[in-house]
């Protein structure tokens, strides 16, 4: 038995000695919580400043509340914003998408239930990967220019500025309040009985994505812009999908989407019902594509207008297919001004419904918003415009077909086949109108479109340089 006793306090002396020379590795777990501090980001890059930003980022910010580390929400709610409709919430969501922009697969949360307004902001990238902008509840603009802020831009409201694979999704809306806005008297017959009066007359648009890449819009309504809806100006990568976008039909210059100098563009299954063009695609684009997409009372889908101030314009391969058209003023619309320089190609729209729509198909080079446009000798060049599958119903206030071609540089390599347009009420109207449009009718057309001039043109004017574009 003794023996037992001293075997067994060996053992205890071996292990006491053993556990001494273990180093202990502690596991300690904090839950964040959204009113506690964390410690500070790295220095960042100096965040570049968009010339027209009211509110550049100061380099005092608070330090940021920290989200949960299992989801990386950032809920603009969590860092003061109210969303009771008056309240000025825009600190809280600048500060919000200063700390969701420094992590990886963030989300900027505006929460459904709620209305956040907030005043003319840049959200400035670059922003690490997988950055979610995500509206649930409503996000509204000032209500009208009483209540803009003097130091704010007029001319902008909300711009995600150079931002990479950023998404602005979700289930709520971005509103406008757009109204006081149109009814300036520097707004197009809204003065004093009727008249347009002179003056500056800028008016913000909705959403600016300007310089980014990569960028996906999808499941939001945006409605009552004071001008354009949304806008991408000098993106490459834009996928656009499921969007509700709607003003009234006599809103002026609220055009739904509009792209310039823009490349790799996809337009999806959207509805927009506004007061200008429901698409405007202007100089600058290469690569868009439009699919599903349904414009109602609008100034219908637009290329243009291009080569404004004798300006240069390219635009190319576009197309533009499975739409719908109805009660609008115009259906598939193609607009320069005289004296413009560049090209307009491979342009397609197939299968296109048209719905009691005035000029549903219309080419006009002498795109003019007065009397006192001359004609000149130059001219943005339209080659390679493709008609097929358009079928539906035109008013007939104006011929459903108008090919205006510049007088020096004639358009060439237009193609019409499958296309039947008939009146939606009243007599046929037979008279398409073509002036130096060169192209061919593969198959017959209702109404008849003999007006076309076969083959190429002889010459074409040497003062526009055709090879300039890209």
């Amino acid at each position: 038995m003794e023996i037992y006793h001293l075997l067994l306090l060996g053992l205890l002396v071996i292990e006491s000695l053993s556990l001494d020379n273990v180093e202990a590795r502690i596991h300690y777990h904090k839950k964040h919580a959204y009113n506690e501090p964390i410690l500070p980001l790295p220095p960042e890059e100096e965040t570049p400043i968009v010339p027209s930003d009211p509110y550049p980022y100061p380099s005092d910010e608070p330090v940021s509340p920290a989200p949960s580390p299992e989801t990386c929400i950032f809920d603009v709610t969590a860092f003061g914003a109210v969303g009771d409709c008056t309240t000025d919430d825009t600190e809280a969501f600048r500060v919000a998408w200063k700390a969701a922009c420094a992590v990886e697969s963030s989300v900027v949360l505006v929460p459904a239930g709620r209305v956040f307004t907030i005043t003319s902001t840049i959200f400035s990238g670059p922003c690490k990967p997988g950055l979610v902008f995500q509206v649930d509840g409503v996000l509204a603009a000032p209500d009208g220019p009483d209540c803009w802020p003097e130091s704010d831009s007029k001319r902008q409201w909300l711009v995600f500025y150079r931002v990479d694979g950023m998404t602005l999704n979700g289930t709520g809306v971005i509103e406008g309040n757009g109204e006081k806005w149109w009814e300036l008297p520097c707004k197009p017959h809204r003065g004093p009985n009727g008249k347009t009066l002179p003056g500056p007359c800028d008016s913000p648009a909705l959403i600016r994505f300007f310089m980014s890449s990569n960028v996906v819009v999808s499941g939001l309504r945006f409605q009552n812009s004071p001008q354009f809806h949304i806008k991408f100006d000098g993106c490459q990568g834009v996928t656009i999908e499921r969007l509700s976008i709607s003003s009234p039909q006599n809103s002026p210059n609220t055009d739904g989407i509009h792209i310039q100098d823009t490349g790799a563009v996809g337009i999806y299954n959207s509805m927009i019902a506004n007061g200008d063009d429901c698409i405007s695609i202007g100089p600058g684009c290469i690569d868009v594509e439009i699919d599903g997409v349904t414009c109602d009372h609008s100034h219908g889908i637009s290329i243009g207008s291009l080569g404004v101030q004798n300006s240069q314009a390219c635009v190319s391969n576009v197309t533009v297919r499975n739409a719908v058209i109805r009660n609008s003023d115009n259906g598939l619309r193609i607009k320069t001004w005289q004296g413009g320089s560049g090209s307009v190609s491979d342009i397609t729209f197939d299968d296109i419904q048209m719905d009691n729509t005035s000029n549903c198909i219309i080419i006009d080079q002498y795109y003019c918003l007065s009397k006192a446009c001359r004609n000149q000798t130059s001219a943005v060049y339209l080659s390679g415009v493709s008609f097929s599958n358009i079928k539906g119903t035109y008013n007939v206030k104006t011929p459903p077909i108008h090919f205006a071609c510049s007088d020096s540089v004639p358009c060439t390599n237009i193609t019409m086949s499958e296309v039947e347009l008939l009146p939606a009420l009243g007599e046929l109207v037979d008279d398409p109108f073509c002036w130096n449009a060169y192209g061919a009718q593969q198959t017959l057309t209702i109404p008849p479109i003999d007006c076309l001039l076969e083959g190429m043109p002889d010459s074409l004017s040497t003062e526009t340089d055709y090879t300039s574009c890209p």
